[in-house]
C-alpha cells in the first residue's frame, strides 16, 4: 500500500511540469481576430528584422516546435505555425531567440550541442536496458542481479531526464532575453497581455525538461509489466 502510494505520488510530480506546460500552451491557443499575423508569419519577419541570413521556417508536426540549426530551420507546429494567437506568437519568438543565439554563435548555444546528446543518450541507454531486462533476467536467473540492472535502468532514465535542466539557461535567454524584449519593443502584443505571455515563455523554456521528466514514468510501466 505504501509503495503504491508513493508510487501515485512520484507520478503526480513527474507529470505536473508536463501538464502545466502543455495547459499553459493549450488555454492561450484560441485565435484572436485582432492579431496581425500568425506564428509563422512572425517568425518569418523576425528573421528579416534582425537579418538572419540562412534561416527559414516550416511546418512541423503538433508538439514539435524547435529550432534544427543542422538545417538552420525554424519548426513549428501547425497550431503555431498557422494561428494568430498569443501562444502562437510567444512560440514562435522564443524559436526566433534561439535562431539569435545561433547566428550571433552566442556561447549559451553551445549548451545544447554538447549536452542534448548526453540527455537523449543516458534516456536511450536506460529504455534499451528495460526493453533487454527479459533477456538478461533470463541470462544472469538472479532476482539480485536483475534488481541492480533495473536500478541501473533508473538511475540512467532519471539522468537523461535532468540533464535538460543544464541546457535550461539557454532555453531561459531564448524566452526572457531574447523573445520577450522583441515582443515589447516590436510592440507585438499589448502591455495587459505581458503576464500571459511571460507564463506561455516560461512553458516554452521548460518544455524539454517537462517532457523528459514525464518520460520517467516509463519505469513505472516496466515495473507494472515485471510483476505479472
Amino acid at each position: 500500500m505504501l509503495l503504491a502510494i508513493l508510487g501515485l505520488m512520484l507520478a503526480l510530480l513527474v507529470l505536473f511540469p508536463s501538464f502545466w506546460v502543455r495547459r499553459v500552451m493549450r488555454v492561450h491557443a484560441r485565435d484572436r481576430t485582432d492579431m496581425p499575423g500568425t506564428g509563422g508569419e512572425l517568425a518569418q519577419h523576425l528573421i528579416q528584422r534582425f537579418e538572419l541570413e540562412g534561416i527559414e521556417v516550416e511546418e512541423t508536426g503538433p508538439f514539435r516546435d524547435h529550432f534544427d540549426p543542422k538545417h538552420k530551420m525554424i519548426r513549428l507546429s501547425p497550431a503555431n505555425f498557422n494561428g494568430k494567437s498569443l501562444t502562437a506568437v510567444a512560440v514562435a519568438a522564443h524559436e526566433v531567440g534561439h535562431a539569435i543565439q545561433f547566428h550571433r554563435q552566442e556561447r549559451i548555444f553551445e549548451l545544447r550541442s554538447r549536452y542534448m546528446p548526453l540527455a537523449q543518450a543516458l534516456s536511450r541507454a536506460g529504455i534499451a536496458i528495460m526493453w533487454a531486462l527479459p533477456v538478461i533476467g533470463f541470462l544472469l536467473r538472479s532476482p539480485f542481479a536483475v534488481g541492480m540492472v533495473i536500478g541501473l535502468s533508473l538511475l540512467l532514465q532519471i539522468a537523461g531526464a535532468l540533464s535538460y535542466l543544464i541546457i535550461l539557461p539557454e532555453e531561459w535567454d531564448a524566452s526572457f532575453n531574447k523573445a520577450l524584449p522583441i515582443l515589447i519593443e516590436g510592440e507585438y502584443v499589448r502591455g495587459e497581455e505581458l503576464p500571459v505571455v511571460r507564463k506561455i515563455l516560461r512553458a516554452a523554456a521548460l518544455t524539454y525538461f517537462s517532457a523528459a521528466l514525464a518520460n520517467v514514468l516509463n519505469i513505472g510501466r516496466w515495473f507494472l509489466l515485471l510483476r505479472r
